[in-house]
């Protein structure tokens, strides 16, 4: 049975897209420029002037590459949680007004953004390869594949957020605080074995270090899917229904908060 609402999410994505670059002369240019300053920035700060040094196994990996394979995934995650932890309030007139599944402008602020930077992400790793950077292009199907389960699972936590969101409005900023100690504590600037062994386990437990590692791994190695993969996938899709069923058990309620 086709989902009878997938006409009004393409709707909903559309608008989404396009109001996030609404007046903006370059428009979406803008969503690949500000990750490609960051990376220039982070390259130049971690090989100039901290001098960091890959691990072995990645060979010939440069070290802006060694960060792009991680940094746009990461913008993916956590620029979707935001958009869709506020999408509740962001269609607060939609909602109080119009009778649909209000859990599809969660769906479209998450499907907006992995649209906009996937397709940032593929360029620069098309531009890598060719300037030489051993990115195994045969290993982007399943970077797609990991892709989906990353956008699972932040659909899943996005959906529990708006939730709370909607009823605690300074959810935003608490979130904000913990995004941003996450990104720090997330092997993306840096390889895993530069953390001290006693803090790994630690490491270990968040999911983002693991979908870091992954997609290097996928990229550089042409690593194919792993048992651990299927585990993170069924964990991604009961964080999917978990957040859904908290947000459609609160959703009635919307109204007296917006």
């Amino acid at each position: 049975m086709r989902w009878p609402h997938r006409y009004l999410l393409a709707s909903f994505t559309r608008r989404e897209v396009l109001n996030r670059y609404a007046g903006s002369a370059a428009g979406a240019l803008w969503a690949l420029a500000h990750p490609l300053a960051l990376l220039g920035v982070y390259a130049f700060v971690f090989t100039a002037v901290f001098r960091v040094k890959l691990p072995p196994e990645f060979g010939a990996v440069g070290y802006t590459a060694f960060v792009a394979a991680t940094l746009w995934p990461w913008l993916m995650f956590s620029e979707a949680l935001e958009k869709g932890m506020a999408a509740v309030q962001d269609n607060a007139g939609l909602i109080r007004k119009v009778a649909f599944p209000h859990e599809l402008v969660v769906f479209a602020a998450v499907l907006a953004t992995f649209l906009v930077h996937g397709a940032g992400f593929l360029v620069v790793l098309c531009v890598l390869a060719a300037i030489g950077e051993p990115i195994r292009l045969a290993g982007l199907p399943w970077a797609f594949l990991l892709l989906v389960m990353l956008a699972v699972l932040t659909t899943g936590i996005a959906a529990a957020l708006a939730t709370v969101q909607t009823l605690l409005p300074d959810t935003k900023q608490v979130i904000g605080v913990l995004l941003a100690l996450l990104f720090y504590a997330t092997p993306i600037l840096y390889p895993r074995t530069l953390v001290p062994e006693s803090l790994r386990p630690a490491i270990d437990w968040n999911p983002l270090a693991w979908v870091a590692e992954r997609f290097r791994e996928v990229l550089f190695t042409g690593t194919g899917p792993t048992i651990t993969d299927g585990a993170i996938a069924l964990a991604a899709a009961l964080a999917l229904v978990l957040g859904l069923a908290l947000f459609r058990r609160v959703s009635p309620h919307f109204e007296d908060f917006l």
